[in-house]
């Protein structure tokens, strides 16, 4: 009876966008934890970039991503 009310393509874009909904969650979660491990910038640029991922999330994250560099090593 439910595979009646539940097509597989339904099945298929249910599945689809929890999975980006925890991609999207681990992209936040990796962004603060990078953030605060970095040596390269101090206490104030990880206050803005930390209230720049809250307050503007798909662009704070997009950005944070974006902008760090390749390797910390280098830096």
């Amino acid at each position: 009876m439910l595979a009646y009310d539940y097509p597989l393509l339904g099945v298929f874009w249910t599945i689809t966008i929890f999975m980006m909904w925890v991609g999207w969650i681990f992209a936040v979660i990796w962004s603060f934890i990078d953030n605060f491990r970095r040596t390269d910038h101090h206490g104030f640029a990880k206050a803005i970039w930390a209230l720049f991922i809250i307050f503007v999330p798909v662009l704070g994250v997009f950005a944070y991503i974006v902008s760090r560099p390749r390797s910390l090593a280098a830096a």
